[in-house]
């Protein structure tokens, strides 16, 4: 068993464009809401008038958790990591992870933006802190 993402005709053009560094979250044509993860109707409107839209990479963080022990793989491989909801600058809320960050200096509202880490055959979203962390 795997716990990283699989592309399928649906997700493609998101793992696609991960994988070349580029956000892609959806967007609703009858009552213009953005919303992720990708589905192939509106979770707001239920319009399935819905199409991938490049996002800024931008995001502030919500919430997050230090998970120190985890039986999945690749994730046993990581730990500890920030595994984090933030609010992307387009409005839908994201699970994520944060990078590059010390989690004491973590804070709610903390301007994050976008990176990709590759994680087998895929690269997948992660966030660092937009200005550098400063040291502990």
């Amino acid at each position: 068993m795997t716990a990283t993402p699989e592309a399928d005709d649906f997700t493609r053009p998101f793992w696609e464009a991960a994988a070349e560094g580029r956000l892609l979250i959806r967007r609703c044509g009858d009552c213009g809401r953005a919303h992720h993860y990708p589905r192939e109707f509106c979770p707001f409107c239920w319009s399935e008038d819905v199409v991938w839209e490049r996002a800024s990479g931008r995001a502030t963080l919500y919430t997050w958790s230090v998970v120190h022990r985890n039986d999945l793989p690749p994730f046993g491989d990581r730990v500890p990591y920030t595994a984090a909801v933030v609010d992307l600058a387009e409005g839908p809320r994201m699970m994520t992870e944060v990078v590059g960050c010390p989690q004491e200096l973590l804070r709610i509202g903390m301007p994050l933006r976008a990176a990709f880490r590759a994680d087998g055959e895929i690269a997948v979203p992660v966030f660092r802190p937009e200005a550098p962390a400063p040291s502990p």
